[in-house]
């Protein structure tokens, strides 16, 4: 089991079941449930539970001692994408101005709608308060919301299944949305939203439409990110989590 505990292992994993996911996503021709970050996180859950039982481990403790240390070392790279998005965002800081405050009225309210109706739902399908404290940094890019979740007393591993869910689902349903809320006339509107609810991905997906929604998107991640690392806590204590 000497090579399981080489850091390398777990990098090369995940690059694997990325790489698959790819594999599937092109071959399918854009099918959401082929989307590479969710295939990679189902088929690497697959995998590390298979290897802990022939090696007569709990999927836990294999994750731990085995995958962890390599994943870590992808994780460190969550950061530094994090703050790239700084880039479309500069390049089209002149609509950022110009609708500063609309910005950040939308975002702040979004956010507490999203913690009140999240804490609501989860309580209603009989979450615990770990569950609760788990779902409410789903908001937040993945970077964030993990080191956020543990902070508060949630699951990152959960939060995590949560922020991935989040983009595939908005990968899948995020021309529909726009449609459905009428945003095809409001860059900025649907460059928040993307962002907002989609994170990373739905980043990717709003630099596809415009530059002005990619700047929206980019700037949703960041202040979301700011916003639930004041709010989330504060709530959770208040919510008694």
């Amino acid at each position: 089991m000497h090579f399981l505990t080489n850091p390398l292992f777990g990098v090369f994993l995940s690059l694997m079941v990325y790489e698959i996911g790819e594999y599937l996503f092109k071959k399918s021709k854009g099918f959401f449930l082929t989307q590479p970050l969710f295939v990679a996180m189902v088929l690497g859950i697959i995998i590390l539970a298979v290897l802990a039982k022939s090696f007569h481990m709990t999927t836990a403790q294999f994750y731990t001692q085995a995958y962890k240390p390599g994943g870590d070392l992808i994780f460190w790279f969550l950061n530094p994408a994090t703050i790239a998005f700084a880039v479309p965002l500069y390049k089209r800081n002149d609509v950022v101005k110009k609708n500063g405050a609309i910005i950040l009225f939308s975002l702040l309210i979004g956010t507490f709608i999203s913690l009140f109706a999240i804490t609501g739902m989860a309580k209603l399908i009989g979450l615990s308060k770990v569950g609760v404290a788990s779902m409410l940094s789903q908001s937040a890019t993945t970077a964030i919301a993990l080191p956020l979740s543990a902070g508060i007393g949630g699951n990152p591993a959960v939060t995590a299944m949560a922020c991935i869910l989040n983009a595939v689902i908005i990968y899948a349903l995020g021309k529909s949305l726009v449609k459905w809320f009428k945003l095809e006339q409001d860059p900025v509107g649907e460059g928040l939203g993307l962002g907002t609810a989609g994170h990373t991905v739905g980043s990717a997906f709003a630099l596809q439409l415009g530059s002005v929604q990619g700047a929206m998107a980019a700037v949703s991640v960041v202040l979301i990110g700011v916003i639930d690392n004041l709010a989330v806590p504060v709530f959770a204590h208040l919510m008694g989590l």
